[in-house]
């Protein structure tokens, strides 16, 4: 095909306990955590990311509103009893660049980039898109996300003079965007992708969800009681799957200590037995697998990501602090949130594929700060604005 701009649709989502995509609540509950909770509302409200939601006692409604039951007999989870909770904006950008429709600061995720493509002439909602999900239950949802998403594509694709697409994603998208790429056939792979950019992706998940599941992870709001949001955390099942994969972490080493037994990888049935929470073992179960090779997504590859910032390795609990306390932290390389060995994942992929898998790493550049390095955004810019030499 000739040279033209090739549109831009992001896909994301950061590693649990963040979430990458605005998420709307409605209430008709049977019951509330404190009179204070609402139990009923007449319309949709601002669920996550909202601020104003994460303030301590308020902070239990939330986490009520927002944790997943699962269940057992089918596999599947739900939300809450009396929740009904939706993604809006699909195809737009706005849900994907603030996740607080306040635009508070904190809160910008794919702005800078979005913003920087609309200076160099693109279009929100027409070259830009956006293709938020329900970050909790992927990759549970993948069977109503899926279909979504390649028709966006193929809709994008055919609004712009039939001009391959530029997946962008973040975090948890990167693993979410392969295991969509690889339930597409090579055809329409070869026919819509032009390439995918990978920001800070979890190839192998990250050791702080093993923290998360064990004594919770308050966000970094020090007003926050970790063990506040350890119900919530637990119950996603992109917990389960962002959990270390013997693929790229050694089997044989504790990233858990303590004082009774240390755990590895090959442990998870014998530590979920400890914390008696059976539901994250069987979320384990039935997740593991869905990339658990790695199998290339058969496009071509940009796999950014920062390195050289202290990110959460093992973890060391006393007998008093497990498992209900923090534990002592031993931290090694990666962004902050990703180690280095998972980010490294993609790199298996260019003695398995025809395509190219291109590797950069920024150093300093921290897990959400990524996305507004000026430096990566130049690259995105660079790979959206080079020649597509596709002959079809």
């Amino acid at each position: 095909m000739p040279y033209s701009l090739v549109r831009v649709t992001f896909c994301f989502s950061p590693v649990p306990g963040d979430g990458g995509s605005q998420l709307e609540a409605k209430l008709n509950k049977p019951s509330s955590p404190h009179y204070f909770c609402d139990k009923t509302t007449e319309d949709y409200f601002d669920l996550w990311l909202n601020i104003e939601l994460l303030l301590p006692y308020v902070l239990d409604c939330w986490v009520d509103n927002m944790k997943l039951l699962y269940h057992k007999e089918n596999n599947t989870v739900s939300n809450n009893v009396g929740v009904d909770i939706r993604v809006p904006g699909f195809g737009d950008t706005e849900t994907v660049e603030w996740l607080d429709v306040s635009h508070a600061s904190i809160s910008s995720y794919f702005t800078n980039i979005a913003e920087a493509l609309v200076k160099a002439g693109y279009t929100r909602g027409v070259d830009i898109r956006g293709a938020p999900y329900d970050f909790r239950m992927s990759p549970y949802r993948r069977d109503i996300d899926f279909p979504m998403f390649k028709q966006l594509i193929e809709e994008t694709y055919y609004k712009n003079n039939n001009s391959r697409v530029v997946l962008v994603t973040h975090s948890m998208g990167g693993p979410y965007g392969l295991l969509f790429l690889n339930n597409m056939d090579q055809p329409w792979k070869d026919k819509f992708i032009k390439s995918m950019v990978t920001l800070a992706g979890p190839w192998g998940g990250a050791a702080k969800t093993l923290r998360l599941y064990i004594s919770g992870d308050n966000l970094g709001i020090y007003v926050v009681n970790p063990l506040s949001l350890r119900p919530e955390q637990r119950s996603f099942p992109s917990s389960a799957w962002m959990m270390p994969s013997p693929l790229l972490w050694d089997t044989n080493e504790p990233l858990v200590f303590t004082p009774d037994r240390n755990y590895t990888i090959g442990d998870y049935a014998a530590l979920f037995d400890d914390l008696e929470y059976e539901q994250g073992w069987l979320m384990r179960k039935d997740v593991e697998g869905l990339i658990g090779d790695l199998t290339p997504p058969g496009v071509t590859v940009h796999c950014l990501h920062g390195n050289k910032v202290k990110t959460p390795h093992q973890f060391s609990y006393t007998a008093k602090e497990f498992p209900d306390l923090q534990p002592s932290v031993i931290y090694g390389d990666g962004d902050g949130t990703v180690n280095l060995n998972s980010a490294r994942g993609c790199l298996r992929w260019r003695d398995q594929q025809k395509q190219p898998v291109f590797y950069k790493t920024f150093e300093g550049a921290e897990h959400m700060k990524i996305l507004a390095n000026q430096t990566v955004i130049e690259y995105i810019k660079d790979v959206v604005f080079s020649p597509d030499t596709s002959e079809l």
